[in-house]
């Protein structure tokens, strides 16, 4: 499943696990998706939220006040993904074929994250006002409006 990953989706899982590891965490949630998402820079998933007018900074600090940091950190090589990040990876492989992509972006993870509704990643986007429809639109406007595009 990973090689059909763009950079920027191997880039926002490569995150996820440092920040579960800087957050002394042996698992990579939901929640550590978004962190990485947050920290990609210019990936497609990252403008989306922008120009959905998300304080990134905000939501990261929001992240960061739902879960239990432990202080420690964790340098764990191979950490496992939770059954709802697992999930939301699922997602993800659906809204590209959705979206008719042949790879899976980082614009595809944040689709995913939305749609699980129950992780603590669902949960700050919900409060701050992310919706489905308008994240998709948002995609397809900066993907150039095809659907199609690789």
């Amino acid at each position: 499943m990973f090689d059909k990953f763009s950079d920027n989706a191997k880039k926002v899982l490569t995150l996820s696990r440092e920040e579960a590891g800087r957050l002394g965490h042996d698992y990579i949630g939901t929640e550590h998706i978004l962190l990485g998402l947050i920290l990609s820079g210019a990936s497609v998933g990252n403008v989306v939220l922008e120009n959905l007018g998300v304080d990134l900074v905000s939501m990261r600090l929001e992240v960061e006040k739902f879960i239990n940091a432990s202080g420690a950190t964790s340098s764990m090589t191979e950490v496992p993904f939770t059954p709802k990040a697992k999930h939301v990876l699922e997602l993800a492989v659906d809204e590209a074929q959705v979206l008719g992509n042949n790879y899976i972006g980082s614009e595809h993870f944040l689709l995913g994250l939305i749609r699980e509704e129950e992780g603590v990643a669902a949960k700050v986007l919900e409060q701050f006002n992310v919706r489905i429809n308008k994240a998709r639109e948002m995609v397809i406007y900066l993907m150039g409006g095809n659907l199609q595009r690789s």
